[in-house]
């Protein structure tokens, strides 16, 4: 696959919660140079990131991150004050506990409400697969496709595991014909990143490939 159509794919991102502005304006740079989907940030740096890239970047941001338990109403605010500063796109973390506890309609409504906030912008929805059962995981694609969000998302990169394969393939078979997929965390190879768009994802969170791409030009 070409190394091109690999980069168009991948989220961009620096989420660290020591990660400066600067290191924000170094990762928007990489990113217009080689030309990812996005940039992923805090949302503390969303309204100078826009700033700073124009046209030239869409912008990034996550909300109820990392662990998704606050209030609908404090993920919805954060979707509005994010947009409102110029975020292009959203992903947001579910309420894992509801959904362990099987109140589904509480994490469906949430969502729905959420991409509501969101109106033509893309929400990404994170629910954390290794904190998930197979039946659990099948049960988000059922949800986040009913909610009418634009993608379901595997990872935050802030628990113990990440993306993999398994967990995509799943997806790719129970998904919403509407619901894109996005693989995250942990993807730290070429040959992984194209293996995840084979199996099905149109998006990758990633902070590494950019940085294999620049070490093979030296």
């Amino acid at each position: 696959m070409d190394i091109k159509k690999i980069l168009s794919a991948c989220d961009h991102t620096l989420l660290h919660q020591d990660a400066t502005f600067d290191d924000i304006k170094a990762l928007i740079d990489d990113a217009v140079k080689y030309e990812t989907a996005s940039v992923c940030i805090p949302p503390c740096y969303v309204k100078d990131a826009k700033k700073y890239a124009g046209d030239r970047m869409k912008i990034c941001t996550v909300i109820g991150f990392p662990g998704g338990n606050m209030t609908t109403t404090v993920k919805v605010l954060e979707t509005f004050d994010a947009l409102d500063k110029g975020a292009d796109e959203i992903d947001m973390v579910i309420n894992i506990g509801k959904l362990r506890s099987r109140d589904y309609d509480y994490v469906k409504q949430e969502i729905a409400l959420v991409k509501q906030a969101c109106g033509d912008h893309i929400l990404k929805v994170i629910i954390e697969t290794c904190m998930l059962t197979d039946e659990e995981k099948i049960k988000m694609c059922e949800i986040v496709t009913e909610a009418g969000a634009d993608f379901i998302k595997t990872s935050t990169g802030f628990a113990s595991g990440g993306a993999t394969f398994d967990d995509v393939k799943l997806f790719a078979e129970h998904v919403g014909k509407n619901v894109k997929i996005k693989a995250a965390g942990g993807i730290s190879t070429l040959d992984d990143a194209e293996k995840f768009l084979e199996l099905g994802a149109s998006r990758l969170g990633t902070s590494r490939i950019v940085k294999i791409v620049k070490e093979t030009e030296h």
